[in-house]
């Protein structure tokens, strides 16, 4: 078998045949030892051949749907529509392989009960200020009460300042959102994405939300950080539906979901 890649399945209560890997940087270099990001400056031999390496590694079933993401609401059918401009991607079908890109914005992992639909959304403040995670909920088309989100590494409250052009947008758009941020002693915010995606999946009426607690710009030694160390590589978070209905053994890789 493949010698694994850096990084780690989700802790979440996903069916057996959902599958999600979240990589890791691998390594101090800039880089890393896993940059799949082709527009931070790395080369693209390097970026090449750690997708290979993934895809071998993890044995997926089909090459990643790259996305050319921009910070907005748009959300693909990966069954239907092309690879493209977006931020974010779903499927209903097995084999095909969700996937985005981040360096201290948040993933979020989604899929359904019944293991039939997986997705998966890149959400910065931007993002979560317009809705992309709202886009992603309706995209799956299935009942929220059924789905399942977990919120992979991103940026934490304590290391996230903003201004308040910022804040002021969040509130405008609702009041409450004024809990999930802090004012410091230089007059800017600290605002906390993982506080701000669970508002915005619990409206949406997503109901299970794992996942959260990391803080990409800390944890120097597993995530890359655009804030502490721009240019730098990008994690991709991964999820796929698996044609098995059985989970693999404890110890086994790549782990069940």
């Amino acid at each position: 078998m493949t010698a694994p890649v850096p990084g780690f399945a989700p802790d979440w209560p996903a069916p057996p045949n959902v599958r999600a890997w979240v990589t890791e940087r691998g390594s101090a270099a800039r880089y890393g030892a896993l940059n799949l990001a082709l527009h931070v400056g790395d080369e693209a031999s390097a970026v090449a051949a750690n997708r290979q390496r993934l895809r071998a590694a993890l044995d997926l079933p089909a090459e990643p749907c790259w996305l050319e993401q921009v910070h907005g609401t748009r959300v693909i059918d990966v069954d239907r529509d092309d690879a493209g401009r977006a931020d974010g991607a779903v499927t209903a079908r097995v084999g095909k392989v969700c996937t985005v890109m981040t360096a201290d914005c948040l993933p979020v992992l989604f899929c359904d009960r019944a293991g039939t639909r997986v997705g998966v959304a890149h959400a910065g403040w931007r993002g979560l200020l317009d809705g992309v995670l709202s886009a992603a909920v309706a995209a799956l088309r299935v009942q929220p009460a059924d789905l399942i989100a977990w919120l992979g590494p991103a940026i934490s409250q304590a290391a996230y300042e903003v201004g308040a052009e910022v804040h002021d947008a969040f509130v405008a758009r609702s009041p409450a959102a004024e809990r999930r941020f802090v004012l410091n002693p230089r007059g800017r915010w600290q605002a906390d994405l993982y506080g701000l995606a669970r508002d915005a999946l619990t409206a949406a009426g997503v109901r299970a939300i794992h996942g959260g607690g990391f803080c990409t710009f800390t944890d120097a030694a597993r995530f890359f950080s655009h804030r502490r160390e721009a240019p730098c590589g990008r994690m991709a978070a991964l999820i796929w539906l698996d044609a098995a209905s059985a989970s693999p053994q404890a110890g086994s890789f790549p782990q069940s979901c």
